[in-house]
């Protein structure tokens, strides 16, 4: 099956005639290093020491994929790789590759950039700039297993959900902020748990929508852990990123009537409604709310969403059981 790629619009200020290309390792153990592509040039990629661009590592195919530019088009074909090879999330026999596209092949994830003709006449053999070419990085021979790991900036979760759902990738993915870590245990691309360190009660899916929010950071895929988890799931990226996209969108809208965060909800006093006419989970949330510090910290002490909970709050501040206190 031939696979064809729509276009994707080129952000750079290049005129066509000073336009060249390169592909940059974003992710796996050669991560920074650039290979460029030049006008009529053929690059076979795969573990056998004699191609052109040899990536050491078990899942990558002795002659694994071909990506070519000719006459200002770059083409890529798998060449019937046991692995398979991606292109921004699509398995693909061949295709169009355009600026800005990623290419997946074993662990390493490669970024097709733009660069100016000057910037290829050094052929990125600036040791002194402090630049490790792809060629130098590739001629190592790597003990370790081969780690995807990356930064969010480049590649963010809903990206990397859906590259490794199609590509069925097992393994922890690991996502680290300034102040925070979670931790999204995937089974042949599909989640069956996922935690924020600190946040342990916080449940699976919501832990996932709360990640999809993680703009910057780095990114790594451990190896499988095989645990039995108490409440696993399983649910595929689709349906994660649409139910977590539009809880956010509707979350994001809510956020102007709920209270501040960081203010401490309580009893409104004399309590004049009836207990009663509360459902069972109304009254565990307002139990939350009474003992949380904060707004803040009922979100992350209760089991339902942020959404839910959301709504739930500015019900019972409406009904008159809940206002600001302090």
């Amino acid at each position: 099956m031939t696979k064809r790629l729509a276009p994707n619009s080129s952000g750079s200020d290049l005129s066509p005639g000073e336009l060249r290309y390169a592909l940059r390792f974003i992710s796996g153990k050669y991560q920074g290093g650039e290979f460029p592509l030049g006008e009529g040039q053929e690059i076979v990629i795969g573990r056998s020491s004699e191609l052109d661009m040899v990536l050491v590592e078990e899942m990558v195919s002795r002659k694994h994929a071909r990506i070519a530019l000719s006459n200002g088009v770059i083409s890529i074909e798998d060449m019937g790789s046991t692995n398979g090879t991606f292109v921004n999330g699509e398995k693909v026999d061949n295709g169009t590759l355009h600026e800005g596209d990623r290419v997946l092949i074993g662990t390493n994830i490669l970024k097709v950039i733009a660069t100016a003709a000057d910037d290829q006449k050094q052929d990125l053999k600036s040791v002194a700039a402090g630049r490790v070419t792809a060629r130098q990085r590739m001629s190592r021979t790597v003990e370790e297993a081969p780690r995807m790991s990356g930064n969010l900036e480049e590649i963010p979760l809903p990206d990397l959900l859906q590259l490794f759902g199609t590509s069925r990738k097992n393994g922890v993915l690991i996502l680290r902020t300034d102040s925070r870590e979670g931790r999204i245990f995937l089974s042949e691309g599909r989640v069956r748990f996922a935690t924020i360190e600190g946040l342990e009660t916080v449940p699976s899916l919501k832990a996932v929508y709360r990640m999809l929010d993680w703009r910057e950071g780095v990114f790594a895929l451990d190896p499988p852990d095989t645990r039995e988890f108490e409440h696993p799931v399983d649910a595929g990226a689709q349906e994660i990123l649409m139910e977590g996209f539009r809880q956010q969108d509707e979350f994001n809208a809510l956020r102007a009537r709920l209270p501040a965060l960081e203010l401490r909800m309580g009893l409104r006093l004399p309590l004049e409604p009836k207990l009663r006419e509360l459902s069972p989970e109304e009254l565990d949330l307002l139990q939350a709310v009474i003992n949380a510090p904060s707004l803040a910290a009922v979100f992350d002490a209760v089991s339902m969403t942020d959404l839910d909970a959301g709504k739930a709050i500015i019900t019972l501040v409406q009904r008159g059981y809940l206002e600001p206190v302090g």
